[in-house]
């Protein structure tokens, strides 16, 4: 009779030490990685698509919003011990520090965006369902691919309950700032 072969443990890292890693120069800023359930996530490289879409939001919202919310492009949110992803823009809650004395937290997200170009079912699938688990109100998954935007609300432990696709032609809001609707070409960057 064979024996059993044990699996070997899966290793969770918390997000101190992930920080750690970083102070230590295991890990520097140009790593494009993030922590997901104390798993270590390489993300994919940033296509001028990508970072055009994100330049783009980046221009929409500190142009309209003003001091209303902090724009935070490709910073971390602290959701607990063991997740600390690095989502492509945040609205966040106007704060005093500008959040230097802390990493913002779910609370603290007014609207959340993901920009997608290779990674539209990662960001779909796997990211948006963890933004709602942690009660994150608002996810946008940006398609620069698909020229659509997915509308996600009303987070729950089990995911959003409310999703809309828009394409060009449709405008859209944040709900923390229904007064500035958006042409979802604008978004998306189509013509």
């Amino acid at each position: 009779m064979q024996a059993a072969t044990a699996l070997p443990a899966r290793r969770r890292f918390t997000v101190d030490e992930f920080e750690h890693l970083a102070e230590v120069g295991i890990l520097d800023e140009d790593d494009r990685v993030e922590l997901l359930d104390g798993d270590i996530v390489e993300m994919t490289p940033i296509s001028s698509q990508h970072a055009g879409g994100v330049n783009a939001l980046i221009a929409i919202y500190a142009g309209r919003l003003g001091d209303r919310a902090v724009v935070a492009a490709q910073n971390p949110v602290r959701l607990d011990d063991f997740n600390e992803p690095q989502p492509d823009l945040c609205l966040l809650r106007p704060r005093e520090d500008r959040y230097r004395r802390s990493h913002p937290g779910a609370g603290d997200v007014l609207l959340l965006i993901e920009v997608a170009h290779t990674s539209q079912p990662y960001d779909q699938g796997i990211k948006a369902p963890l933004y709602s688990r942690y009660g994150v109100r608002e996810t946008w998954v940006v398609d620069v691919d698909e020229s659509t935007e997915h509308v996600f609300r009303d987070p729950s432990p089990a995911g959003y309950r409310s999703h809309e696709q828009l394409r060009p032609g449709e405008t859209v809001a944040p709900e923390a700032f229904p007064e500035v609707l958006v042409e979802v070409a604008e978004i998306v960057g189509a013509p």
